[in-house]
């Protein structure tokens, strides 16, 4: 034995099954990485056997074979298979060990009897088992001259077939199932003769001792019997990717690792799309509890995916979204349904009649329509054609294809219905055939037409995260995303928050002083007011003043060259008291009383009137002046239902339908429409929104006539939950550049507000108690929503970190809350944070918005001071 060799495994050791896919197996350089990778699990002290599939493209190859009725041609096929092995054993350097040269001479006979002796379903079969028989031949042959010897496992010989009712010859030969239960014996047998071990996934013996395969996702399977049979301390899944993402990464790029999930979330995902796994690969593990790890045989330093039993100190969150094409739906329908006894059972008759798996099923008094999946039936034209046919006799048919079934995957999917209502408007303004939410509360699954999803797909998971239903945030369950894992590096990152290194020492001693404490970067907010300074489109910027009113953030806008638009006389006298009087001002109130109107006008502000009421009844006031029109365009957008400030649900703007009423008052008292202006909501991350409001009302200002200028609001979007995707400023310029060049004419205003401070402001406050009750912890703090009620009132999720214990690893599941008297003072539900300690301080990130502004003095609880950073 060399000195760095383990020392000799003892009875009873720990087994690891290792399945390696065809593209691990195909090369010289992943059979070293297979070799270096089974010799670190040999060295933790396991037994390891290893499942392999085919040389990519060798099954394909050997179907081909099998198609072939010519024997010249099924010949030149089995050369061609054989001279790829042969050529992979010359980049070894290895001559053919006798276990490879057996296969090949048995596939040579094979190829040269054709089917006629073992029936064409047998022997197709048997000649498809050549793949993995022939690979994992080699890969024993190369491991033992690596210097790890391996033993060469005959797969058939531990897998029994089992006969399931109902299978005909071709489901039992190609598509076969094995009862794998703990085998004492076939432990018992292994130890016996070695420690290393290599076997074929795919393939398994029936009773009458044929060869059968495993279908699709066979080996995968496969892995999973063996890791059942030997009861192992794990099965571990080498592909092609890191593990299981929260969406197909070749779709969506930030889709983020999935780090654990339970068996029947895995099943699921799988089922409903993802590639990585066969769900039927999933069940042999639960009863044994043994876990799955799915790794990158080319980057093994990534940490994969876990799965295993469910592990319940997790909160509720969708885990994935994944979606089937090629889906085609049978609506059937009849008056005679309702209530008829064996109604169902004889339509279904003919789905099984056809050889049909049924998928998802939707019912109503007079209608039953389902799904047929093309992963688990072999559809056709001629299949559905004839299966129409058939329930024609009973029911009116309607075929509807080609569809694609969109599933949301989370254990507790009802818990979390109330944080999808943005997802679900989104599937409003599509044609949903059907929905269908699982009997097991794991998924939730819409039917549509097959050509939105490209572009569907990635946008609801944008929406997922945006709604804090995807909780990317919780880093025990969600890693690094696709992008990040194997994007060319050229993506560019977001800066690192202030707070987080570079201020984190000062607002540290900050909270020693007193907390809570409001903190502003003024930094920050010159580097995000620069930024949309480079929206050359735009004319004017408007600083909406509600968001943040401190005077040093008010006079740094001010010499960044923006305007600002209050909504209040008080905002009004704040901003005059310390910005130059060449700044812009614009006063845009909403139901506020006349005198509010008539003491603006005083002012340099341009005034903005939302509705009839002013103009019907003090006409005077207004009377030869210039005033900006608030229109309502009929619909609102935004994060929450209470940042949507338009359609006939908000109280903001004047309905379109009512502007000519409008323009006739403006008439009589001598009132000039000079800008439009519309605000459709906040949190908006899609560009084509203002683009799309600007012609809007560039097509009204052409009624009117004396219009200069187009004012599309703010509401530009701030990503909060990790791996949101940030607004790109870039494109929207280049969205505002197009429509503004069809309508030259009129100048463009903005008015942002939020993009330019919540990054900037920190809200630190101390840790009081801590509190458990059942499941949950809570963790107190020293305030709550007296200082920050965007929570409680917008369901806002804002970043909570301990500042103190920033380095330290997340292990505790907390609910933050304050020390206000009402439930629904929680600051952040199901954080994962540091295990906390009084005293220690916490930071609440993105509070330079909306946080100070609103606060209040309820329970008389004391006021955060404000503190400025230069």
């Amino acid at each position: 034995m060399s000195p760095n060799a383990p020392a000799p495994l003892s009875a009873g050791a720990p087994w690891i099954v290792m399945k390696f896919g065809g593209t691990s197996v195909a090369t010289l350089p992943r059979w070293q990485n297979i070799r270096e990778l089974v010799s670190s699990r040999r060295a933790e002290g396991a037994r390891v056997l290893v499942v392999v599939s085919a040389l990519t493209g060798i099954t394909d190859a050997l179907k081909q074979l099998c198609a072939q009725e010519d024997k010249g041609k099924r010949i030149e096929a089995y050369q061609a298979i054989a001279q790829r092995h042969y050529d992979l054993l010359d980049h070894m350097q290895l001559a053919a060990p006798e276990t490879l040269a057996e296969r090949l001479r048995e596939l040579a006979r094979l190829a040269e009897e054709g089917p006629a002796l073992l029936g064409e379903l047998a022997w197709s079969a048997l000649v498809q088992a050549h793949g993995e028989l022939m690979s994992s031949a080699l890969g024993a042959a190369f491991l033992s001259h690596a210097g790890l010897p391996t033993q060469w496992v005959d797969a058939r010989e531990c897998l029994a077939a089992i006969a399931l009712p109902n299978q005909n010859e071709r489901t039992k030969l190609l598509s076969a199932m094995v009862e794998a239960k703990p085998d004492p014996a076939l432990n018992a047998r292994l130890e016996k003769l070695g420690e290393v071990f290599i076997t074929q996934g795919f393939i398994a013996r029936e009773s009458q001792s044929r060869t059968v395969l495993l279908g699709r996702g066979g080996s995968d399977t496969s892995a999973s019997y063996f890791g059942a049979l030997l009861k192992a301390q794990r099965v571990e899944i080498w592909t092609d990717v890191a593990g299981m993402f929260t969406a197909n990464p070749r779709q969506v790029p930030g889709a983020r690792l999935l780090q654990k999930l339970d068996y029947e979330e895995a099943q699921e995902i799988a089922s409903t799309g993802a590639k990585v796994l066969h769900p039927r690969c999933l069940s042999p593990l639960r009863e044994p509890r043994v876990p799955m790890l799915i790794k990158d045989t080319n980057r093994p330093e990534l940490e994969g995916t876990v799965i295993g039993p469910e592990v319940r100190e997790h909160a509720p969150s969708v885990k994935a979204i994944s979606a089937r094409k090629g889906i085609t739906l049978v609506s059937m329908e009849s008056v005679g349904m309702w209530q008829q006894v064996g109604f169902l059972s004889d339509v279904f008759a003919h789905f099984k009649q056809h050889g049909l798996s049924v998928d998802l099923i939707s019912s109503a008094e007079t209608n039953v329509t389902v799904s047929l999946d093309p992963t688990e039936n072999l559809l056709d034209s001629d299949a559905v054609a004839a299966l129409a046919s058939d329930l024609a006799k009973v029911c009116r048919v309607k075929v509807i294809a080609p569809c694609a079934a969109i599933t949301m995957v989370g254990r507790g999917m009802r818990s979390m219905l109330h944080t999808l209502s943005s997802v679900l408007a989104e599937f409003g303004q599509l044609r949903v055939h059907l929905i269908s939410q699982s009997s097991n509360n794991l998924n939730l699954t819409f039917v549509v037409d097959e050509s939105v999803v490209d572009e569907l797909v990635p946008r609801l998971h944008e929406m997922l995260i945006a709604a804090g239903a995807l909780r990317t945030d919780d880093s025990a369950l969600f890693g690094p995303s696709w992008q990040s894992l194997y994007g060319s590096g050229e993506t560019v990152m977001a800066a690192d928050a202030w707070w987080r290194a570079e201020c984190r020492d000062q607002l540290l001693a900050l909270a020693a002083e007193a907390t809570p404490r409001y903190v502003y970067h003024l930094p920050t907010v010159r580097r995000q007011a620069r930024e949309l300074k480079t929206l050359t489109a735009v004319d004017r910027m408007h600083y909406a003043v509600k968001a943040n009113t401190h005077p040093a953030i008010l006079r740094a806008l001010a010499e960044e060259g923006f305007g600002f638009e209050c909504v209040s006389p008080g905002e009004l006298k704040a901003v005059m008291a310390v910005v130059p009087e060449t700044a812009p001002l614009l006063f845009t109130p909403n139901f506020a009383p006349r005198e509010d109107y008539a003491w603006a006008l005083t002012t340099r502000a341009a005034v903005s009137l939302d509705s009839l009421y002013p103009l019907e009844h003090w006409g005077e006031v207004f009377r030869g002046r210039e005033i900006v029109l608030r229109v309502d365009l009929g619909r609102g957008l935004g994060h929450h239902e209470k940042v949507r400030t338009g359609g006939s649900g908000s109280k903001f703007g004047l309905p379109v339908d009512q502007l000519d009423a409008f323009l006739r008052l403006a008439d009589t008292h001598g009132v000039v429409v000079r800008g439009l202006h519309a605000h459709l909501g906040s949190g908006i991350l899609d560009v084509k929104h203002w683009g799309e409001v600007y012609s809007q009302l560039a097509s009204i200002a052409e009624r009117i006539g004396s219009v200069a200028f187009l004012d599309i609001g703010g509401g530009l979007g701030v990503p909060s939950h990790p791996g949101e995707a940030r607004l790109d400023i870039a494109a929207l310029d280049e969205t505002l550049r197009k429509v503004k060049a069809a309508y030259p004419h009129y100048q463009l205003w903005m008015e942002p507000g939020r993009y330019l401070v919540a990054d900037a402001g920190a809200l630190i406050t101390r840790v009081t108690q801590q509190k458990g009750k059942g499941s949950w912890r809570y963790l107190g703090v020293d305030t709550g929503m007296n200082s920050l009620i965007r929570p409680a009132l917008y369901d806002a999720w804002h970043e909570i970190v301990n500042l103190t214990r920033l380095d330290e690893a997340a292990t505790a599941l907390y609910q933050v809350v304050g020390p206000i008297c009402e439930s629904g003072d929680v600051i952040g539900s199901d954080r994962r944070l540091p295990e906390a300690r009084e005293g220690d301080v916490v930071l609440i990130a993105q509070a330079g918005a909306y946080g100070k502004v609103m606060a209040s003095p309820y329970n008389l609880r004391d006021e955060a001071e404000e503190v400025i950073l230069e």
